[in-house]
C-alpha cells in the first residue's frame, strides 16, 4: 500500500467516523470499506499500471465523503474534499483530476467509458451479487426514511429493487460478470419470490379483514369466549382460596394435636381444655366447608336421542356424556353443529350452570372465611380468659 493511500484511508476513516450524520446507515464507513475491498478484488484480476491502481483506490476511498456535507450533489462535494486533501499532500494536479473523474463516474445513470470507471462502478454495486445485499438493502431503505428522502412500503421497496436489477444495473467488467452475476440473479429470484409472498399475505389479510367485518357472529363468539374464560378463571381462584384454607387449618390441627392436646393430661392444664376444643372445632368446620366448596358434583353422564332432538342436553359439559359411547356422542355433536341456535343454546347453558357453581363456591367460601376469622378471634379470647382466671398463679395476662 502506497503512503498516499494509507494517509487517505486514515483521513476518510476519521472523517466518516466523526463527521458523518448517524442517519446514514448505508452510505457510511462500512460501505466505503466494502467498496475498497471489492475494488482490490477487481484490480487483482485486471492489469493496470500501479499509478492507475493508486488513483482508482484514492477515488474509491473518497467517493462517498461528500455525504458529510449532505445528500445533494454529494459526488461534487466528494471531489472537493478529495482535492483539498490531495492538494495538501502535494499530489499531482492531473492525478487529482483523474481521481475526481472516477468519483463522478459513480453517479447514478452514468455509463462508464474506461476500464477504471467500469471497475469503480462494479465495486460500488458489488453487494448486488453478494449475500450482504439483504442487510445493505434494509439499511438503505431505513436511511432514505430517516433522511426524509422517501418512505417505501415493503411492496414498494421490493418493486424498486426488482426494477433496479432488471432495467438499470449491470456489471461491466468480465470478472464481475463471472463472479458476481450469479449471486445477483439469485437475489433477483428471491426478490420476485418475496413479492409474490407479500401479495399472497396481503390478499389473505384482506380476506381476513373482510370476513371479520362481514361476519355477524364475530362479536357473539368473542362474548362467549371471554365470558367462559372469566368464569373458569374465577373458578380457579375459588379452588385456590379453598386449598389455602385447607392447608392452613390442617397445619393448625396438626400443631394442636402434637403440641397442645398431650399437655391436657396434666391436671394443672385443665383450664386449657375448653379453649383447645373451641380452637379445633372452628378449624374442623373451616376445613369441612373448604372441602364442600371444591367437591365436584357427580351427574348421570347419559342422554337420550330425544334429549338431543329437543335440545334439552348440554353436550359441551362432560358430566352429561361421560357414560355415553363414542358413536352416540359423535352423532349428538354432528346434530349440534348443524344447528347454530343449538350451539348458542349449549354455550348459554354452559355459562349459566358455571355461574351457579361459582355462586355456590363463593357463598361457601365466604362462610368459610367468616367462620375461620371468628374462630381465630374466639379462640384467642378463650385462651386469654383461661389464662387470666383459671391458669396457674405464676401466669399473668
Amino acid at each position: 500500500m502506497s503512503e498516499i493511500i494509507e494517509k487517505a484511508e486514515h483521513f476518510v476513516t476519521d472523517l466518516l467516523t466523526n463527521t458523518l450524520d448517524s442517519n446514514y446507515l448505508y452510505h457510511n464507513l462500512k460501505h466505503t470499506q466494502r467498496v475498497v475491498k471489492s475494488t482490490k478484488e477487481l484490480l487483482n484480476s485486471h492489469e493496470l499500471a500501479d499509478k492507475e491502481k493508486e488513483i482508482l483506490l484514492l477515488a474509491t476511498w473518497f467517493h462517498d465523503t461528500g455525504y458529510t456535507k449532505g445528500t445533494t450533489e454529494h459526488e461534487q462535494n466528494s471531489c472537493a474534499i478529495a482535492k483539498e486533501f490531495l492538494g495538501a499532500q502535494e499530489y499531482p494536479h492531473d492525478s487529482q483530476e483523474k481521481v475526481c473523474g472516477l468519483i463522478m463516474a459513480t453517479k447514478r445513470y452514468y455509463e462508464p467509458q474506461t476500464l477504471s470507471e467500469k471497475i469503480i462502478r462494479d465495486a460500488d454495486a458489488s453487494h448486488f451479487g453478494q449475500k450482504s445485499y439483504w442487510e445493505t438493502s434494509d439499511f438503505l431503505r431505513e436511511e432514505l426514511s430517516l433522511l426524509g428522502i422517501a418512505d417505501y412500503t415493503t411492496e414498494e421497496w421490493c418493486n424498486a429493487n426488482i426494477a433496479m436489477f432488471k432495467k438499470e444495473h449491470q456489471f461491466y467488467t468480465d470478472y464481475a460478470k463471472e463472479q458476481w452475476q450469479e449471486g445477483k440473479d439469485k437475489n433477483l429470484k428471491q426478490l420476485i419470490k418475496d413479492k409474490k409472498t407479500e401479495k399472497e399475505i396481503a390478499k389473505k389479510e384482506a380476506l381476513k379483514a373482510k370476513y371479520k367485518f362481514e361476519s355477524p357472529d364475530r362479536g357473539i363468539q368473542t362474548l362467549f369466549r371471554v365470558t367462559l374464560k372469566n368464569h373458569l378463571t374465577l373458578s380457579d381462584i375459588a379452588d385456590t382460596k379453598a386449598n389455602i384454607l385447607l392447608s392452613v387449618n390442617a397445619i393448625i390441627i396438626s400443631l394442636a394435636l402434637s403440641n397442645l392436646i398431650p399437655k391436657l393430661d396434666n391436671p394443672s392444664n385443665k383450664y386449657l381444655l375448653y379453649p383447645t376444643i373451641i380452637f379445633i372445632i372452628f378449624s374442623v368446620i373451616s376445613m369441612v366447608l373448604a372441602v364442600l366448596a371444591t367437591r365436584p358434583n357427580v351427574t348421570s353422564g347419559k342422554f337420550t336421542k330425544e334429549d338431543v332432538n329437543n335440545k334439552k342436553v348440554n353436550l359441551l359439559f362432560f358430566g352429561n356424556f361421560h357414560k355415553m359411547t363414542l358413536n352416540d356422542y359423535e352423532w349428538a355433536i354432528q346434530e349440534l353443529i348443524r344447528d347454530k341456535e343449538y350451539v348458542y343454546s349449549s354455550l348459554t347453558k354452559d355459562l349459566y350452570f358455571l355461574g351457579l357453581v361459582l355462586n355456590r363456591k363463593y357463598k361457601i367460601l365466604r362462610w368459610t372465611y367468616t367462620i375461620f376469622m371468628i374462630g381465630m378471634i374466639v379462640s384467642v379470647i378463650a385462651f386469654g380468659i383461661a389464662f387470666r382466671f383459671f391458669g396457674p398463679e405464676r401466669m399473668t395476662f
